[in-house]
């Protein structure tokens, strides 16, 4: 099953987003995506072993911690995707070739283009999309909806982008993000614009 979180009809604006870090244990401590991973892991077959052994009480109380893991897990998928507009809303090509998954298999649809395949291409399609902007961008988020399950998560939301001297372009955008080596990198964006 996916977790969800609320959408929020509020605008975000992108330069008051502060990164977010997951916790997992009750100091509040950051860790390391694998360690979520291993924790989430472990804390599954716990779940297993409680319900075979019908100890509900025990469950319940392991199930609360996945949702809180779920949570962390949503906030690093957040964060990933705020770096993300960052990078895109300044411009800035060597930040958003650290965002990305390395490899063939990522793919970048921009508003009215047809799908480019592989991290090279790709990362040539943002070039050729900002040669003619002024940075940097105004970005709104709007109806912002994040899903993970396992390695992958992704982010859902209505991007309003303007550039200096034109108006307001709106996008419904799907953002895919996978767990590589404990980060969380991009391997599919994908705009299409809507009616504003």
């Amino acid at each position: 099953m996916f977790a969800s979180s609320p959408a929020s009809s509020e605008k975000v604006s992108l330069s008051s987003l502060q990164p977010c870090k997951a916790t997992s244990d009750d100091l509040g401590r950051a860790v390391s995506g694998e360690s979520i991973l291993l924790n989430e892991e472990s804390l599954e077959r716990e779940l297993d072993i409680a319900i075979e052994q019908e100890n509900y009480a025990e469950a319940a109380r392991i199930r609360d911690r996945i949702r809180v893991l779920h949570k962390d897990s949503e906030a690093s998928v957040l964060a990933a995707n705020a770096r993300f507009y960052n990078a895109f809303r300044i411009g800035d090509l060597a930040s958003m070739q650290n965002l990305w998954a390395k490899g063939d298999n990522v793919c970048c649809v921009h508003p009215g283009s047809s799908g480019i395949s592989g991290y090279e291409l790709v990362m040539r399609s943002w070039e050729y999309v900002w040669v003619d902007y002024e940075f940097p961008l105004e970005i709104e988020l709007r109806d912002v909806q994040v899903h993970v399950r396992g390695e992958i998560g992704y982010v859902t939301c209505v991007e309003l982008v303007k550039t200096k001297g034109s108006s307001w372009g709106r996008q419904f955008a799907t953002n895919v993000f996978e767990r590589v080596d404990g980060h969380w990198l991009i391997s599919v964006h994908h705009a299409s614009p809507v009616d504003l």
